[in-house]
């Protein structure tokens, strides 16, 4: 090729004129042989079938179901499933697929040639296609219908499994919670046993009892002052009526007078001390001067009164005589020392009243101040119990949806796979697109390599066709130009090999056409 050397539209248009047999004679040869290496591609016929998911014919809002996965999320878990050697061996056998392969090779190879056949396509939200390809249309047809099948009984099985694994779980977990609840429930009952009266919602009670229990306590503090005035009282009276001088006895008018300044007997004198004695202490202090001189004055007269009876002889005794006013005054006498033994007891009976009284408001009172207490500790006890009474609550509920549930599942009624296109007879090879891919895929090669010759022999030829070649070449003026002389006998000579050129590439390219028009046509 001559160096620096451009081409023009027009002599490219030259050269392939000039060249052309050397273009088609290798496109009619690709084009010839590409039928021949098609068909060596097995025909292959590929099966289809349209699955779709129909939902549960039960409302949602009467029965939710526990598969709660979309059909693109569980369809993988469903195909590894379907996929598995077990059951593709069992369709292999069944269908006696690959029996050639099966003889010369091993079975883990064939599943994974059958493995590869199987294709699931999916199509919107809620279909899918299964896909088999077979070189025989009949059997593809066939186990496209079993994967079929065998992914609505997998889908079928696979959810009532979930809902009865479900429903186990949630059983399990009920007990557990009703477990645990139980022994929250005896923690709590236990609590309120020990702190019987302690309870906040006892503290009302308690408060009531405090005010009832002071209420008593004042009237039995009421009482008491009362009583206590009106034993000073008494005592007062006691006093006075002791204080008083007994009255004169009568004496008959036989007997003699006895003298007004005689002194009276000792026992008389330790009467009247007494009497005088017992006012003294309800009106001095045990310190008084007057009280201890006639306490001393009373035991000299005890003492004198001993001795006197000690050194007396007996004598018969004498009633004294007494008179009606001394009788009334020792009446009255008896009478208030009954009172105030009375109001003694009743003092003691309100003291007792009012010890008791002290300790029961004492009691509530320490019952009521431990509230606070015993509020914080059942607090977090009931908090921890209403949370394990809701939880069982909560699974109590699901439970119990969990077996509608699967009852739902075992009776069909939920979600289902329904084929709704069923698998296809094939009538051709779906790989047929392929093969003439592979035809057109020779002829471009043929054109490709039909253009490298010619370019190829463009590019060895460094002979000078123009003008311009030899100005940029030898960079020499042309001076003239000598045309080639040919005679007529290498005309004709150059024409026929020209034509017979052309002839066998027309032939050849024909040839190739009617061996794809014959390839065709058996297809």
């Amino acid at each position: 090729m001559v160096p620096g050397r451009t081409f023009t539209v027009a002599e490219l248009i030259r050269i392939v004129l000039r060249r052309g047999w050397l273009v088609v004679l290798p496109f009619a040869v690709g084009l010839a042989g590409a039928p021949l290496i098609a068909r060596a591609v097995p025909e292959l016929y590929r099966s289809e079938t349209l699955i779709m998911v129909i939902p549960q014919r039960v409302p949602d809002s009467y029965v939710k179901s526990t598969v709660t996965a979309k059909m693109e999320d569980r369809l993988p878990s469903i195909s590894n499933l379907i996929l598995s050697r077990s059951r593709l061996e069992r369709i292999i056998m069944d269908f006696n697929l690959y029996p050639d392969q099966r003889a010369h090779g091993i079975m883990e190879d064939v599943v994974q040639r059958l493995r590869g056949d199987i294709a699931v396509q999916v199509e919107g939200q809620d279909s899918f296609r299964v896909k088999y390809v077979s070189s025989d249309p009949q059997t593809a047809q066939r186990v496209t219908g079993r994967v079929a099948s065998l992914y609505i009984e997998e889908n079928l099985r696979d959810r009532a499994n979930l809902a009865d694994e479900t429903n186990l779980f949630l059983e399990s977990q009920l007990n557990d919670a009703k477990e645990r609840l139980v022994e929250h429930e005896k923690k709590l009952e236990a609590y309120r046993r020990q702190y019987a009266g302690e309870l906040p919602s006892q503290l009302e009670t308690n408060l009531q009892t405090i005010r009832n229990a002071q209420q008593q306590l004042q009237g039995v503090t009421d009482s008491t002052n009362r009583i206590q005035d009106r034993r000073l009282l008494i005592e007062r009276q006691i006093a006075d009526v002791q204080s008083m001088p007994p009255d004169p006895v009568p004496v008959p008018a036989a007997a003699p007078e006895r003298d007004a300044n005689a002194p009276t007997s000792t026992a008389q004198q330790l009467d009247a001390a007494q009497a005088q004695l017992k006012a003294f202490q309800l009106r001095y202090t045990p310190d008084h001067p007057d009280r201890r001189a006639l306490e001393r004055q009373v035991r000299d007269l005890q003492a004198r009164l001993k001795s006197e009876e000690a050194s007396r002889p007996p004598a018969a005794p004498v009633e004294k005589p007494t008179s009606p006013a001394e009788l009334a005054r020792q009446k009255r006498l008896r009478d208030l020392q009954d009172e105030l033994e009375v109001m003694d007891h009743q003092l003691a009976v309100n003291q007792a009243e009012e010890t008791r009284l002290k300790q029961v408001i004492a009691g509530y009172q320490a019952k009521v101040d431990v509230v606070p207490t015993r509020e914080s500790q059942l607090v977090e006890l009931t908090r921890d119990y209403k949370t394990l009474d809701a939880a069982y609550t909560s699974l109590l509920a699901k439970r119990e949806d969990s077996k509608i549930a699967a009852n739902l599942e075992r009776r069909q009624i939920g979600e289902q796979f329904r084929i709704l296109d069923p698998a296809s007879l094939p009538g051709r090879p779906y790989n047929q697109a392929k093969r003439m891919g592979i035809i057109a895929s020779g002829a471009i090669a043929g054109l490709v390599l039909g253009f490298v010759v010619v370019g190829w022999l463009e590019y060895r030829d460094s002979s000078l066709k123009r003008e311009e070649d030899v100005v940029r070449l030898l960079e020499l003026p042309v001076l003239a130009l000598i045309p080639r002389v040919i005679s007529d006998g290498d005309r004709r000579r150059s024409r026929r090999r020209l034509i017979a050129a052309n002839l066998a590439a027309g032939v050849a390219l024909l040839g190739s056409i009617a061996v794809l028009v014959l390839w065709r046509t058996r297809i």
